[in-house]
């Protein structure tokens, strides 16, 4: 399946999270948490909002990285959320609906209170 997007850039804000985040949970890849992030906010019942989100950090991954094996899975899942959210599926909605996503589940990832290991990533997932 063609990737919405090749590279992902992630903002300085997120790349923090993401470094609070490596540092509790001792998962040390960010792809990997990258896709808890936004499987998290796929899950989330409202859209994210349509906030611009910049692209200053260093934090860059393509999507074959980010997706890993899953690639095509998490593609289809995101194709499904702009389909139920009445949203296109061509590739400018689909890449800026994966970036809005996954900072959200950034955002709620790393605001999470009680998120200090990685039991507590796995005990949010099975709410």
């Amino acid at each position: 399946m063609e990737a919405p997007l090749d590279r992902i850039k992630l903002s300085q804000s997120a790349k923090d999270q993401l470094s609070k985040l490596k540092r509790y949970t001792k998962i040390d890849q960010w792809n990997i948490l990258c896709r808890w992030a936004f499987c998290i906010s796929l899950a989330e019942k409202t859209m994210p909002s349509p906030v611009p989100i910049p692209t200053d950090s260093n934090l860059e991954l393509t999507w074959r990285t980010f997706g890993g094996e899953i690639s095509d899975i998490l593609l289809i899942a995101l194709k499904q959320r702009c389909h139920n959210d009445g949203l296109g599926c061509d590739k400018e909605t689909l890449a800026n609906q994966f970036r809005l996503h996954l900072h959200r589940g950034i955002g709620y990832l790393a605001g999470e209170p009680n998120l200090k290991k990685i039991e507590d990533l796995i005990a949010l997932a099975v709410k």
